[in-house]
This record gives C-alpha cells, structure tokens and sequence, in this order.
C-alpha cells in the first residue's frame, strides 16, 4: 500500500511538532517519529481499522491523541 501525505495533514503534523516542542525539548521530534511509526504500520495492516466515512479508515495513533485516516 502506498501512504502519501496531503498538504493539510502535514500542516497538522508541523502544528503538533510545534506544539508538543514547545512542552519540552525535543517532544517534537519524539511526537513526528511516534506519528510516521503509525503510517508506516498502515501498510502491514491495511484494511483492518473501522471505516469511519465512505471509504475512509481511521487509525488513533499509539502514544499521542492523533488519528489517521486511510
């Protein structure tokens, strides 16, 4: 399965680094390897999450409130 990321989701995920860098240093970074972790698992598991809307799946990510959607 091939995973791309839309320009609002990235816009989301430069928020979150933001936000969780500005917590503690170094969280930011921690938070976006948490986060593309979890879309990289989105290829082994593909098709198993609830669909959510139509066709859309959504995956809540492990460590942080964040969900993604396939």
């Amino acid at each position: 399965m091939k995973i791309q990321i839309i320009g609002q989701a990235e816009d989301d995920l430069v928020d979150g680094y933001n936000f969780y860098d500005a917590q503690a240093p170094g969280l930011g970074t921690y938070f976006l390897n948490c986060i593309y972790s979890d879309i990289e698992s989105l290829a082994l598991y593909a098709g198993i999450h609830r669909v959510v809307h139509k066709n859309y799946r959504r995956m809540l990510s492990e460590r942080f409130p964040f969900a993604i959607y396939s």
